[in-house]
């Protein structure tokens, strides 16, 4: 059967598999960056990131030696910044560890800021032809319909038992196409809605399809409860100037730069925020900008954005003074962004 099984995979990804950039290479670097921007992150919209990133850091070594700012910037649109600081440090890592050659055994690659089981794996595997299995969610749903599972994907148990039953099925012989062609197939078949079980090259031999229980595989537990905020932003004007803030650590976006801000604990008029506190006695309100709900992992921001014009920008602590031309050279949420892009310009 296993045999079987990866005889059948490999000729449905030689026939139907995507012409990515990343499958063309065995260059650890460049399957490590394309990994890591494709966690949480559609291929087409990747593709392009993967592409900038390589015209920006050709190299692991230019990669490590770019300041933080000038990495987050290149980042800004894909959301989940830890990824983007986490690449970085990484990047130094091996520079400083490891002379600037990308690590060639899996517990040095694991050992890198930000890199866990899979994309360790995933690395090994495609640059290395290690054979190691790749469990992504693509995997988890494969092989939680051929073979029926019920235990939670999200549990502890759920992982534990998936990662042994891929390291059983893999394929020694051919283990990066064996993990490409895995993870493709539930990406463009075995997919989470209407997946195509009428022309599955497995459909004799899946047990969910039997049992008629695909729709309810992979089991997963339930969702972290999503806590509401309510984000209150002062774009301050005065002759030409603006204020901007940056982040720090303990927080989401680290390392960004947004508006001086105001977190209140629910949904709060304008003439209640405590401005005076902030040291903004005398402004002109232009206008009141409300953006859509904007959602993170567990968070759901509701965000308002007002435009004061002030006599002179008041000083507020941890905050820097610039142009408001200069504002597309700063590394700012998703969120800044798209207000950025509705105000005029």
């Amino acid at each position: 059967m296993k045999s079987e099984f990866s005889k059948r995979l490999r000729a449905w990804y030689e026939e139907h598999k995507r012409d990515l950039r990343w499958r063309h290479t065995c260059d650890p670097y460049h399957i490590w960056l394309s990994e890591t921007i494709l966690q949480q992150t559609r291929v087409q919209q990747g593709a392009a990131y993967y592409d900038r990133f390589l015209e920006a850091f050709p190299s692991i070594r230019t990669l490590a030696e770019a300041p933080e700012d000038e990495v987050l910037k290149l980042w800004q649109g894909l959301g989940y910044y830890s990824r983007a600081r986490n690449l970085h440090a990484a990047a130094r890592r091996v520079v400083e560890e490891f002379q600037g050659v990308f690590p060639r055994h899996y517990e040095q690659v694991r050992s890198l800021p930000g890199v866990g089981e899979y994309t360790a794996a995933a690395v090994c595997s495609f640059a290395y032809g290690d054979p190691r299995a790749v469990v992504d969610g693509n995997v988890y749903r494969v092989y939680s319909r051929l073979f029926d599972i019920d235990l939670p994907i999200d549990s502890a148990a759920g992982q534990k038992a998936f990662r042994a039953l891929a390291e059983e099925w893999l394929d020694s012989s051919y283990p990066a196409d064996f993990n490409q062609a895995l993870m493709e197939f539930g990406a463009l078949h075995c997919t989470p809605q209407s997946p195509r079980c009428g022309e599955c090259p497995f459909a004799d031999r899946c047990l969910a399809l039997a049992a008629g229980t695909v729709a309810e595989r992979p089991v997963k537990r339930g969702r972290t409860k999503v806590r509401d905020r309510y984000l209150n932003y002062l774009h301050l004007g005065a002759a030409g100037q603006t204020l901007l803030r940056r982040r720090g650590a303990g927080d989401i976006w680290q390392g960004l730069y947004e508006f001086p801000m105001i977190e209140t604990a629910e949904p709060t008029p304008f003439e209640r925020l405590p401005l005076a506190e902030l040291g903004i006695p005398r402004f002109h309100l232009v206008r009141t900008v409300e953006m859509p709900p904007h959602q993170l992992s567990h968070q759901r921001l509701h965000a308002r954005f007002y435009r004061l014009e002030v006599d002179a920008l008041p000083s507020i602590p941890d905050t820097l003074s610039i142009r408001e031309e200069e504002l597309d050279r700063y590394a700012v949420p998703r969120l800044i962004d798209r207000y950025l892009a509705k105000i005029p310009q």
